[in-house]
């Protein structure tokens, strides 16, 4: 079971923790909508913890900028950082934060609703090494929300 899954037949990436393989964040059924905007599925899987959302949309006019802007940053920085980065939308959230040993604590956190009696927030944390690891998953995640 690899870390990094990609499927080019189903338009779809798996990034899991290689301490905790069940644990996993799922991009899938990725879509373009115009020049400016895709649409993409996400799924956060962890023991016991099942969240999806079916419709997460990215445009250039996000205020969060290009998620894998953000990646990038992350794997340049491989010997480390201080403070949590954080790269944040109106429905999935990703804040990364550097730990001894040369590893990188990934808080990915999906949010449906806002106001809404019915809305509801999960989060999930995958590990990587802030090397390989993390330049690998930036490549990966630039493939699938870079496509068609």
């Amino acid at each position: 079971m690899s870390l990094f899954e990609v499927s080019a037949e189903s338009s779809e990436l798996v990034v899991r923790s290689p301490t905790s393989p069940t644990t996993y964040v799922r991009f899938f059924d990725w879509s373009r909508v115009d020049d400016h905007e895709i649409v993409f599925g996400v799924e956060c899987v962890a023991d016991g913890m099942h969240a999806r959302l079916d419709s997460v949309s990215l445009s250039v006019w996000d205020r969060a900028g290009d998620l894998t802007e953000f990646l990038d940053g992350l794997a340049k920085d491989f010997r480390g950082w201080k403070e949590d980065r954080s790269w944040v939308t109106s429905r999935l959230a990703l804040t990364a934060a550097f730990h001894s040993g040369g590893h990188v604590q990934l808080s990915w956190l999906l949010r449906r609703g806002t106001f809404a009696e019915d809305a509801w927030e999960c989060s999930v944390t995958t590990t990587l090494e802030a090397g390989e690891q993390m330049s690998k998953m930036a490549s990966d995640v630039r493939s699938f929300l870079h496509q068609g």
